[in-house]
């Protein structure tokens, strides 16, 4: 079994991947802080119910067994999309990239990736101890 198969697991792989282009947008956000016309930009952010479905797509289906149950159906995709996001204020010269605004985000990222390195170790941990070779 490879542990990227685990449900948990998969979701915690997709938000790190999530958040490390994040950072890259970011990134790109603080230097071009002083390029005339710029707009800083961020990714679309993930849904949480989209990625609990597209983690069970291949693994479970349900069946309507009668007239009244609801049909299942995966809806939307967890494609990262990249979207305008412009600061609080836009410079004379058209820059619309507050360098503050961007440094609050890149800190929060990097908490949320902390956090989700942090469950990722902790549920490895659990599934060692689960399986007795945690020693």
């Amino acid at each position: 079994m490879i542990v990227s198969d685990i449900p948990l697991f998969g979701m915690i792989k997709d938000r790190m991947h999530w958040l490390s282009e994040r950072q890259g947008v970011l990134a790109q956000n603080v230097a071009n802080a002083d390029t005339p016309g710029y707009v800083a930009r961020d990714l679309k952010e993930l849904d949480f119910n989209t990625m609990v479905e597209s983690a069970q797509i291949g693994k479970m289906s349900m069946t309507q067994t009668r007239a009244g149950h609801l049909s299942g159906s995966a809806a939307g995709s967890s494609s990262m999309k990249v979207v305008r996001s412009p600061d609080s204020e836009t410079s004379p010269t058209g820059n619309a990239v507050v360098l503050e605004e961007q440094m609050v985000k890149v800190a929060d990222t990097q908490l949320q990736y902390d956090t989700a390195t942090g469950l990722y170790s902790k549920s490895m941990s659990i599934l060692k101890t689960a399986l007795g070779t945690n020693r």
